[in-house]
């Protein structure tokens, strides 16, 4: 699914006006009903169920005014404001206005002065129709304090489209406390990219995206960076097996992690690769891990450090189709000269992770040393390692496309929505996964996978991709058995192969 910044959208909707062609009206009555029926599915009773709208002035009110009617139309007795204090409403507003004034069932009031609050319950529904997604400065005023009011109100909030007060995209210099703190959100066509962003949360809630029949010829048209995986391209691109195939057929990887006290994230990482395809592995370990990892993986090789505690040295590189290195790794100063050594001498795509990315961050000329098609996979602290403090999530976001382009790298930032983006600018974003996989050792499960993708001659984009994909999909697995709370990275491993069968 593709994602369209703000103003590409308005774009969208007057293509499919002239080319379907339908009036903008009838376009706004499509949306109207689709929102009506999700409300609906979600409040069936008629008799006990209480809607307040709240309309703006513009597009977004028109829709409110519009579902307003629809609710009436089924039998609901909804209670409508319509805030008109300019006494200047869209088009499309004022006609939906004017076919609300006549419609039985309806309790409408039109503020265009002093407004006095309704009294308003837990049990309450307030739809907030207030302002859609093509604001651009902050709330402020009147408007400002009907969302505090809103806010304070106890009632579950529903907002059209996106919660009124927030901007689409970025929202550096919004005033947060002027924006509408959604229960639901129902977004038209597309979801926005704010949804995507952790400090939205608590204002976005629950979000689904309403089809109100955009043409799909316009949206097919439109580039935009932004898109939501999909897994149907996933399958796609998964490689089938021959019968004649053996291990060489599926790589050499090498994976370089764990100093003394860190052998679980050499473990973990080894056995998500093994557990996604990867034909041989072997592990460069220091010497106090080497019976650990070669009793806990015993389908790995090892290949021995020189030093007891930590990484030191870079083995032949030869014989290997790509390299993972970070997890577990520590940041002593010698494994710094070897971090660096080591993507000296490769000519292999490579994987890196958590404390290599730490310890590039110290050292961002290595950045542009890497070899092409590598990969790395930071979480958001890691990113600000590289690129410095940033305001939010949308900065963040922002900051990691300018250094995928900038040392040509492709970038797995991590979170809820993990973000793959290339070295052209795309940022894919994630769909599977579940809060429970925020435990220690999930990055490095995810490191194995993409390493083990890579290994098997799947380009970087695509091992980057699936590999977020399908970690995501044996996390969501875990969390059905093991729930949420008590899921560990182990189980994300254990599930590696349910999820990559269901790919099949």
């Amino acid at each position: 699914m593709k994602i369209f910044p703000t103003a590409t959208i308005k774009q969208i909707d007057a293509y499919t006006i002239e080319h379907e062609p339908i009036h903008s009206l009838d376009l706004m009555e499509r949306a109207a009903t689709a929102i009506t029926k999700e409300l609906m599915s979600q409040w069936p009773d008629k008799d006990d169920t209480r809607f307040v709208i709240f309309a703006g002035p513009g597009n977004n009110g028109g829709d409110a005014l519009a579902v307003t009617r629809l609710l009436a139309d089924n039998g609901y007795r909804p209670e409508a404001y319509l805030f008109n204090t300019t006494g200047k409403l869209s088009a499309d507003c004022e006609t939906n206005r004017d076919l609300l004034m006549g419609a039985e069932g309806v309790t409408f009031h039109e503020i265009t002065t002093q407004f006095t609050p309704p009294k308003l319950t837990e049990d309450d529904v307030i739809v907030d129709g207030l302002f859609g997604s093509g604001l651009h400065r902050p709330l402020s005023g009147g408007f400002a304090s009907l969302v505090k009011f809103i806010n304070a109100a106890g009632a579950t909030v529903v907002s059209i489209d996106i919660p009124s007060g927030l901007m689409g995209e970025d929202n550096t210099n919004n005033i947060m406390e002027h924006v509408v703190k959604a229960d639901y959100t129902l977004s038209l066509q597309f979801p926005k990219l704010a949804f995507l962003f952790a400090e939205n949360e608590t204002y976005v809630g629950a979000w689904k995206v309403l089809d109100i029949g955009l043409s799909k010829e316009a949206i097919m048209l439109t580039d935009t960076p932004y898109e939501m995986g999909d897994a149907s391209r996933m399958r796609y691109k998964l490689k089938l097996r021959s019968r004649f195939s053996h291990k060489g057929d599926f790589g050499r990887a090498l994976l370089v992690a764990g100093q003394q006290g860190m052998a679980g994230a050499s473990v973990l990482a080894a056995r998500a690769c093994l557990r996604s395809g990867v034909g041989l592995l072997t592990v460069h370990v220091p010497l106090c891990n080497n019976t650990i990892v070669q009793t806990s993986v015993p389908e790995a090789m090892t290949s021995l450090d020189i030093s007891e505690v930590c990484f030191t040295d870079t083995p032949n590189l030869e014989a290997y189709q790509a390299i993972g290195v970070g997890p577990g790794l520590g940041k002593a100063n010698v494994t710094q000269q070897a971090l660096y050594q080591l993507i000296s001498r490769s000519s292999a795509p490579m994987v890196i992770d958590a404390d290599a990315i730490n310890l590039i961050g110290e050292n961002h000329s290595y950045l542009r040393r890497l070899p092409q098609g590598s990969i790395i996979t930071p979480h958001p602290g890691e990113m600000e390692r590289l690129v410095g403090k940033c305001a939010n999530s949308y900065e963040r976001l922002m900051k990691a496309v300018n250094l995928a382009q900038t040392c040509h790298v492709f970038i797995v930032l991590k979170g809820a929505y993990t973000a793959v983006i290339s070295p052209e600018g795309h940022c894919w974003f994630n769909v599977s996964g579940n809060p429970g996989m925020a435990t220690g050792g999930c990055g490095d499960v995810l490191t194995g996978v993409i390493l083990a993708l890579l290994a098997q001659g799947y380009d970087a984009d695509t091992a980057a991709k699936m590999g977020v994909y399908i970690h995501g999909i044996a996390g969501d697995l875990a969390a059905r058995e093991k729930g949420e709370i008590a899921l560990i990275a182990s189980d994300v491993v254990s599930s590696l192969s349910k999820a990559w069968k269901l790919l099949e």
